[in-house]
């Protein structure tokens, strides 16, 4: 699905092929190579029960925020959700 998904992915697994330690935080549905965080159990565009996709997006970003320091690099594809990180 999507250009943003493609993306994402081709870019986590070159990274892992280059030997790079990547963790992605993704929905627990999401296949990858990196160590998956999920930060909700599968795509949001496939839960029913989602009624807001915002909630989620700032669960996920709370997640990320409590663990930035264990990391060299933050990439996002949140447009401007993550900014004050």
């Amino acid at each position: 699905y999507g250009g943003t998904e493609r993306v994402v992915s081709y870019l986590t697994e070159a990274l892992v092929d280059l030997g790079h330690d990547v963790t992605l935080f993704a929905s627990g549905d999401s296949v990858t190579s990196a160590k998956l965080e999920a930060a909700w159990p599968r795509a949001l565009r496939l839960d029913p029960t989602i009624r807001d996709a915002l909630a989620p997006h700032m669960l996920l970003l709370e997640k990320v925020r409590k663990v930035a320091h264990e990391f060299d690099v933050l990439h996002f594809h949140l447009d401007y959700l993550p900014f004050p990180l």
